[in-house]
């Protein structure tokens, strides 16, 4: 019965783009033409305040329409199209054994609100497809919303702000987030890890904000 009722939904409102709102069919969450409209960014890792990140794709367009639909539209199913996007595109020598992922944490009350850590969502995602070690052992404490905020005054916000909740993982650590814009919160992490005794540490996300 559920797999009929799929195939009816289907066909009364067939599957959308989350990008433009044609129909992408049931399988992805773009249309064609969105889905060439992505700028992916190749294999280059730069570093985002100090922080070595690699990112799929460039934080315009439909990257940026399937991001806001993740975190803000109800649509935590997208955190998979988005983790395959990273384990498909990454760099060799990235995501290798032994490497453990930490999600990017979100402040709890904003998860109590979303019900859910999209960050964490795409790193379970990534640890499924990937077969790494998945380590949620970062919390972070209230802060403002970082949207339309400057890049000294989301540094000087965010600083402080992100604490262990774990014991530190073991070996090679690789962040994972949706979206890095100043780096911000990815630098705030990784000091953390860094003065935990982390090893060597990196960071993925889906997109990353042009010339950053």
């Amino acid at each position: 019965m559920p797999a009929l009722l799929t195939r009816l939904a289907a066909v009364v409102a067939p599957p959308f783009c989350w990008g433009c709102g044609a129909d992408a069919g049931r399988t992805e969450p773009l249309c064609g033409p969105c889905r060439a409209g992505l700028r992916w960014l190749g294999q280059e890792v730069v570093r985002l305040e100090g922080v070595p990140l690699w990112s799929a794709v460039a934080y315009e367009g439909p990257a940026r329409s399937l991001v806001r639909a993740l975190k803000y539209r109800g649509a935590p199913g997208l955190a998979d199209p988005l983790a395959a996007a990273i384990a498909a595109c990454a760099p060799r020598g990235l995501l290798v054994p032994g490497t453990v992922l930490v999600p990017v944490p979100m402040p709890a009350a904003r998860r109590r609100r979303r019900g859910f850590d999209q960050a964490e969502r795409i790193a379970a995602a990534l640890a499924a497809r990937t077969g790494l070690e998945l380590r949620p052992c970062l919390a972070r404490g209230p802060a403002p919303r970082q949207v339309g905020r400057g890049r000294q005054q989301r540094l000087i916000e965010t600083a402080g702000n992100v604490r262990m909740d774990g014991p530190p993982p073991p070996g090679r650590v690789v962040l994972v987030d949706d979206v890095a814009t100043t780096g911000a919160t990815l630098a705030a992490c990784a000091a953390v890890l860094r003065g935990a005794g982390a090893g060597p540490l990196g960071a993925v996300t889906y997109a990353r904000t042009p010339g950053r």
